[in-house]
């Protein structure tokens, strides 16, 4: 008898080999690409190098600017970084949370072809998940049972995404590796800092998953709204042109901001949201990650 973890993973399988066929490259058949830290020399700085190269032990020593030198890993290691608090489990249909479950499996099971290793993260401010990284279609169906089990969280506090993302640094902090943070983004602020941090060691791609009712209030009438983090209840008028409008300018100013904080840590964010299609969302990913290398 097989499990519902099983059958998701069997269907995405079904799906990613229709839709992304010939778009995965070389004999690794992934479509993301690590960056190896092999290191082999040590040579003199010149303007095109990376800064976050530049060995500044040496360049103190000899009072010359000096970067290390790599040698390519083929083998790569990708961790999923998921946020599991209480706001992912908001939204229609499948909701946050059940949206960056698919998405993370999916994404696993394409960066596992060929042998690449994919570990896995899963926070909430009570408790968080470790899962090592591992080849293997076995991997991807731990992955795929982890994130999809049933967990009932209560929590007075917003998400700590600080604290996920610290998380993820000391986690990933023995190898260079390719980490997809995926959230709601619906925290504490502050969360900049620690995902700069991030992405100054590993190649970093933030997955954002919202629901369209948080961009625009569907008209519902008179309604009884709760906020899933604190349990604070709140009887709202959703037909109130009033109200509508200032909710609207505040998910502009929400939005602009994230995408201040964005660009502050150095990431380009991919937004998804719920009533999206999960295939058409990574074949557009695909798309934009081949741009970028070239």
């Amino acid at each position: 008898m097989t499990t519902a973890p099983d059958r998701l993973l069997r269907r995405l399988e079904w799906k990613l080999g229709r839709r992304l066929d010939g778009r995965l490259q070389g004999s690794y058949r992934t479509v993301w690409h690590g960056a190896g830290l092999d290191f082999t020399d040590l040579r003199a700085y010149t303007p095109e190098d990376d800064v976050r190269h530049i060995d500044w032990n040496v360049t103190a020593r000899l009072d010359e600017p000096f970067v290390r030198q790599y040698t390519e890993d083929r083998e790569m290691t990708a961790w999923m970084v998921i946020d599991r608090s209480a706001s992912m489990r908001f939204g229609g249909g499948a909701g946050k949370e059940s949206t960056a479950a698919t998405l993370a499996v999916s994404i696993a099971r394409l960066i596992s072809q060929g042998g690449n290793r994919v570990g896995a993260i899963l926070f909430d401010n009570r408790s968080h998940r470790i899962i090592p990284p591992r080849t293997g279609r076995d991997q991807v169906l731990r992955i795929a049972r982890e994130t999809t089990a049933d967990v009932t969280r209560k929590s007075d506090q917003t998400t700590d995404l600080t604290g996920m993302l610290r998380l993820a640094a000391a986690t990933t902090a023995q190898r260079r590796s390719l980490v997809f943070v995926m959230s709601d983004f619906i925290g504490d602020p502050g969360w900049d800092r620690p995902l700069a941090q991030l992405t100054h060691r590993h190649e970093v791609v933030v997955i954002r998953v919202v629901d369209p009712a948080e961009l625009e209030l569907p008209d519902l009438g008179l309604i009884l709204v709760e906020d899933a983090e604190t349990g604070e209840q709140l009887l709202v008028d959703t037909s109130d042109p009033l109200l509508r409008a200032r909710l609207t300018e505040q998910v502009g100013a929400r939005e602009d901001e994230l995408a201040a904080g964005m660009r502050k840590a150095g990431v380009d964010a991919h937004r998804i949201t719920t009533d999206q299609d999960m295939m058409t969302t990574l074949v557009d990913m695909v798309r934009r990650s081949g741009r970028r290398r070239r």
